[in-house]
């Protein structure tokens, strides 16, 4: 039973993965492109996660944790060059 809700949900997500990418490729605005990727980092933690399940190794859930720290970092550089023009002060 878990498998198949492994399955479903690896579906789902590499469905809204690919949503995200037609929003990070058409979105009118630069901030629209900063949201879809954020969003993409999220879906791909998701998937890191659905691939720990599936195989049973906590390795992934660790690696899973790293991409997020990393993905909230570039999340407020993107932000911060938006704002401020620059990243480093």
């Amino acid at each position: 039973m878990i498998a198949a809700a492994c399955a479903f949900a690896v579906v789902a997500i590499s469905v809204a993965l690919l949503l995200n990418l037609y929003r990070l490729i058409a979105g009118p605005d630069v901030t629209d492109r900063i949201l879809a990727l954020d969003t993409m980092v999220i879906n791909a933690i998701g998937l890191v996660v659905l691939a720990g399940i599936m195989f049973a190794s906590t390795m992934y859930f660790e690696a899973a944790l790293l991409f997020a720290m990393v993905g909230f970092v570039s999340t407020v550089a993107f932000c911060k060059f938006l704002l401020r023009g620059n990243v480093i002060e």
